[in-house]
């Protein structure tokens, strides 16, 4: 006769001792062929080439080594989720992703605001939430176990750009940001590498997220004639703005934060584009000297694209570093094992091809690179 307490006894015992059956402690998104992994990003709207790029570079990436078998006998996929660049549907997106999809690692989210509003959600879950793209100390500070950063943050970011005006004696700096986390983040960086050296912020101006109605920002900017302006927002508005100032007689300086989309400012800018500045949190995706970036343009030429960018070569990395932690983590892969295994990160033991990562169990932000580029003609850049 079946003793069901026996039986479930027996469960009891044999989990104890580390011999449950691995369908039982399976976890969510891992199976025998599988890794499913989430992104919730801009597909569409004004901001839509940060998330089609970050996406392209993971895939790209994942894509070569699936067809090389995978990890363990897995193939890393992602499911991805439009969320237009707005908070409420990357919330949205992100409960369907862990609750309806069951994804094993959410990945390669796009946005300050957008990833903010995803973090309540993932840290009750307890779903890794790999390399977003963003730079905001939301996702830094406090440590959040579930949360690795492969990018330098907008703190970096803006004390490089900072110094850098300082040392070329350009005093008069004002700030064009987007009017939400991102922004405040951009802005709040900006105010303290200048605190740091003593010198003023000359007046500052916002625009509304996925939006480009700048003509109040030009109008309480422009009668300032700053030395330069750092601009904290989107492709879209960052390149109206150029324009509108342009057009209305402004000869200073703009510089930008690498989110701002590199390669979809350069386009939308044209004629306008030569002479702005953009920070980058990744190397020159030209510079094939760099080995990460040689490799990276091998797997572009392979997959039929012509041209590489700063964000797909931000989401190759990403999907780079993310597969060595499923490969250290081991074949019996779980969540926890997947962030012991990252923290285990460093120059000291991983070469990322010339980009150095270094992550503890204390410290999950791998970079601080930072470099500065050139929009030069014809919608290149110069490093």
């Amino acid at each position: 006769m079946f003793d069901r307490r026996s039986f479930l006894n027996g469960l009891l015992a044999m989990a104890g001792s580390g011999m449950v059956p691995a369908v039982a402690r399976a976890e969510a998104g891992i199976s025998d062929s599988r890794i499913l992994l989430g992104q919730s990003a801009a597909f569409s709207g004004p901001a839509a080439q940060l998330g089609i790029q970050m996406h392209a570079g993971a895939k790209i990436y994942f894509d070569a080594l699936n067809e090389q078998g995978g990890l363990f006998g897995r193939k890393i996929e992602i499911v991805t989720a439009d969320d237009k660049y707005e908070a409420d549907l990357a919330a949205a997106n992100t409960r369907h992703l862990i609750d309806k999809v069951g994804v094993f690692a959410l990945f390669g989210y796009v946005g300050t605001p957008t990833s903010n509003a995803a973090l309540p959600i993932f840290t009750a879950a307890k779903v890794p939430f790999f390399a977003p793209f963003t730079g905001a100390q939301s996702l830094r500070e406090p440590l959040h176990k579930e949360v690795f950063n492969i990018r330098a943050s907008y703190f970096d970011e803006t004390e490089h750009l900072v110094e850098r005006l300082v040392r070329t004696g350009l005093g008069k700096i004002a700030v064009f940001y987007q009017n939400d986390a991102y922004g405040q983040a951009g802005l709040q960086g900006v105010e303290r590498a200048l605190k740091k050296m003593n010198m003023p912020l000359l007046e500052t101006a916002t625009v509304e997220r996925n939006s480009v109605e700048v003509k109040q920002a030009v109008d309480k900017l422009l009668p300032k004639r700053p030395d330069a302006i750092i601009q904290i927002s989107a492709y879209a508005s960052c390149a109206a703005f150029i324009k509108q100032m342009r057009r209305a007689g402004y000869t200073g300086q703009f510089f930008n934060v690498s989110f701002v989309g590199s390669q979809p400012l350069a386009d939308a800018l044209g004629a306008d584009g030569p002479g702005v500045v953009i920070s980058q949190v990744v190397p020159f995706p030209w510079k094939q000297s760099v080995p990460v970036v040689a490799e990276y343009r091998k797997a572009l030429t392979k997959a039929g694209i012509k041209e590489p960018n700063f964000s797909s070569l931000e989401g190759y990395l990403a999907a780079k570093v993310f597969a060595e932690g499923v490969r250290r983590a081991g074949r019996d892969l779980t969540r926890d094992k997947l962030i012991r295994a990252l923290e285990s990160i460093n120059t000291s033991n991983y070469d990322a091809g010339g980009f150095d990562l270094n992550f503890s169990p204390t410290n999950h932000n791998g970079s601080k690179f930072v470099d500065m580029t050139l929009i030069i003609k014809d919608g290149k850049f110069m490093d």
